[in-house]
């Protein structure tokens, strides 16, 4: 391999450090800033919240239906609220899932949904991560979001906040092997 090749890929995997240290410091660890969220607790649960919000996705993307793009869902929860009584954690998140394949050298965006939920997890040392999810509520679409989002966050938390999608897409670029410049692409 030739010095300039080897150049170029330092100078890669500079960036991408960069890159990741730049999104820890702009909430990448999921707290985004939240004051009062244990994150030890919240390292532990997202993991388990994160899996289960993939696994809750498969099956509702254009892309999965389309062998060739190898299509999958990533998905990222931030906290918002987060209890734990008697080994039940209650964790309110917002969530961001979107589906991706990949053709051509490029990143294909298939689908996705993003929106609050609340969940609860318990204490199982035999689950991966050791936790698991027991239930997962998610406002209704329509009427009654407003007062869901209220019943269930209050004052505590405004769980509308946008959330970038370019973690997911790094994340989607890398499972694919695919150069952190590829472009992105609709389905």
């Amino acid at each position: 391999m030739s010095v300039g090749r080897w150049g170029t890929g330092l100078a890669a995997t500079g960036v991408l450090v960069a890159t990741g240290v730049w999104a820890m410091g702009q909430g990448g660890d999921g707290l985004q800033g939240r004051t009062g969220v244990d994150g030890r607790l919240w390292r532990a649960v997202r993991p388990v919240i994160e899996a289960r919000l993939v696994a809750d996705s498969r099956g509702g993307g254009y892309g999965e239906a389309v062998p060739g793009l190898r299509a999958r869902w990533f998905c990222r929860a931030q906290a918002r609220d987060l209890d734990e009584h008697d080994g039940l954690v209650r964790a309110g998140v917002s969530t961001l899932c979107l589906e991706y394949g990949v053709r051509a050298g490029a990143l294909l965006e298939c689908g996705g949904a993003q929106g609050p939920q609340v969940l609860r997890l318990r204490r199982d040392a035999g689950a991966p991560g050791g936790y698991r999810v027991v239930s997962a509520l998610r406002p209704p679409d329509g009427v009654g979001y407003g007062q869901w989002v209220d019943a269930n966050f209050g004052h505590r938390a405004d769980p509308g906040d946008s959330m970038p999608a370019g973690t997911l897409q790094a994340t989607a670029r890398a499972h694919f092997g695919l150069p952190v410049n590829a472009p992105v692409r609709g389905c």
